[in-house]
């Protein structure tokens, strides 16, 4: 078994985009720069996006952060996003879901400008990407692939079961999985909540990707040996026990699960650490198209 070290990949990523940002510099030019919208103050969200803008300094980018409050009027918030559209200095940037409820996610995901949108979210990326075109991967799949090429997993030909069916992972990786090249060419099933014989399903795929939310979903008795298994869910758990009170559980029985597995993510220290790396690689690619148009 082999854990797919998502920390020192995502590490390995960041030391080479910032040898990129190195040579502007050398060569006097612009920096990328990525800005974050985050409405209210949710935990898990505000630590996500501080790890993004301490990621930017890492690599040498500029960073802006807009912190809005949790009233924020969808008007607002759609203000600021045309903003951000317009400002030249910006190439590209995120806004942090979940929104409040008063604000309709889907409308304002349709308003960020596709080429500033280093999410990958925005449906003219989207639909680039079921196209095989040059696009904006959302960053997590994005990370996936990535981990995959990275550990030269095969996945021609392979049965992929994908457990989810979010715009944000699951739809996206059961249209990249599929597609022509590599990571990809392998045989896609998506399931979901409404899926019957599920484990029937999973016991036959020699890659699984799961992205519930349901900690400890996978079990061991739902895996075949030597499956793939990448793990996105990162639940928090309370534990009494922790000095931060909860601790992150992932979507799969690990401790088990890693006994049959021939590769498996850890939570945490798996995918996550590769989403902020692949948002980063993203806005260079973002900065590089404004450059060169």
């Amino acid at each position: 078994m082999t854990i797919l070290d998502g920390k020192k990949i995502s590490n390995d990523i960041k030391a080479e985009i910032k040898a990129e940002v190195d040579k502007m510099k050398a060569n006097g030019e612009k920096v990328p720069h990525l800005a974050a919208i985050i409405v209210g103050n949710d935990g898990a969200s505000l630590t996500y996006v501080n790890n993004k803008v301490r990621s930017c300094k890492e690599v040498g980018f500029d960073s802006t952060l807009v912190t809005m409050r949790s009233t924020t009027s969808e008007l607002e918030l759609l203000d600021k996003i045309e903003e951000l559209n317009n400002d030249d200095t910006i190439d590209g940037f995120i806004v942090q879901l979940p929104l409040p409820e008063q604000i309709q996610t889907q409308k304002v995901l349709m308003a960020v400008n596709p080429d500033k949108d280093v999410d990958g979210f925005h449906p003219t990326n989207f639909g680039r990407m079921s196209l095989d075109m040059s696009t904006f991967i959302p960053a997590t799949p994005f990370g996936i692939l990535e981990l995959l090429e990275r550990y030269n997993i095969p996945t021609k030909g392979k049965h992929t079961v994908v457990i989810g069916r979010s715009y944000i992972v699951g739809r996206p990786m059961s249209i990249l999985m599929g597609r022509s090249g590599f990571p990809g060419n392998s045989t896609v099933t998506l399931t979901h909540e409404y899926t019957k014989n599920i484990t029937q399903i999973t016991s036959q795929a020699d890659i699984i990707i799961i992205a519930v939310g349901i900690p400890g979903f996978l079990k061991a008795e739902m895996i075949k040996d030597d499956a793939v298994v990448i793990d996105v869910g990162t639940t928090r758990v309370a534990d009494d026990t922790n000095p931060r009170g909860y601790v992150l559980k992932g979507d799969v029985d690990f401790e088990n699960a890693s006994k049959k597995a021939s590769f498996i993510t850890p939570v945490p220290g798996g995918v996550g650490p590769m989403t902020i790396a692949m948002l980063l690689k993203n806005t260079l690619l973002a900065r590089e198209q404004r450059r060169n148009n």
